[in-house]
């Protein structure tokens, strides 16, 4: 476990699309290659491991404010840093539509795997406690380009393809309820809506970065916390087989 999400050894970077390329390529190790998302994709979650991955990742959502709300936190009084990160946080608040908000378009997606599923019932499990522990212990130290590379490159990048092969995963005949489809629009809208515009923000600060030694460093803040996230899927899932 500890070896698959080890970080790897970095580049000397002469350009920021090579930082990204790097990223990119541990998300498709870390994430589709990972026994969850494999499991997902091709239909073989039973419903307990659903309905507990339901629950953990709504757990995960409730508290993602959180975590962007520690990013600005750790960032310099730039309006060119934290209005990307303010914009985010406006998403998940349904960007003043309190229908669109993101907590109630999950928990009809929540409700359509199981209509009794509730977050104030199911107790948060230890992987996404430690996932969440970890990026706010991560914005405590970080600097204003590590915060900025921590949420761009780190999750923003990938955040809409991984949303998007869990919504694909999810469309599997074998998750379908018999009387009605699960109500997939909490994913479907960070595909083709928030995350490509999420990313684009913070990609427009992170590019005036160009030396070698800040490419670096976003590089491994970017890596760090998509190495978190994976094993938080992955924990989850283990989470949700040890229990059955």
């Amino acid at each position: 476990m500890g070896d698959r999400f080890r970080l790897p050894p970095l580049p000397a970077f002469q350009a920021y699309t090579e930082v990204e390329q790097l990223i990119l390529e541990r998300v498709r190790r870390w994430f589709y290659e990972a026994p969850f998302f494999v499991a997902l994709r091709e239909g073989r979650l039973t419903p307990a491991e659903l309905r507990h991955f339901t629950a953990q990742y709504g757990h995960y959502s409730r508290h993602f404010p959180r975590v962007l709300g520690a990013a600005v936190a750790a960032m310099a009084p730039d309006d060119a840093y934290w209005v990307p990160i303010a914009d985010n946080l406006w998403d998940e608040a349904g960007r003043g539509q309190p229908e669109h908000a993101h907590s109630r378009l999950y928990a009809r997606f929540m409700h359509s795997v199981d209509p009794a599923l509730s977050l104030d019932r199911e107790p948060m499990g230890p992987a996404v406690e430690k996932a969440i522990t970890t990026f706010l212990a991560f914005f405590r130290r970080a600097t204003t380009l590590e915060a900025m590379a921590a949420v761009g490159l780190g999750s923003e990048l990938f955040a809409g393809q991984v949303m998007g092969w869990i919504e694909a995963g999810l469309r599997h005949p074998a998750y379908q309820p018999v009387d009605r489809p699960l109500d997939l629009t909490f994913w479907h809208v960070h595909v083709v809506r928030d995350e490509p515009r999420h990313y684009h923000l913070c990609r427009t600060v992170l590019i005036r970065h160009t030396a070698p030694e800040e490419l670096r460093i976003m590089a491994r803040a970017g890596l760090s916390i998509a190495a978190s996230e994976a094993r938080m899927y992955q924990e989850i899932y283990q989470e949700s087989q040890a229990s059955a």
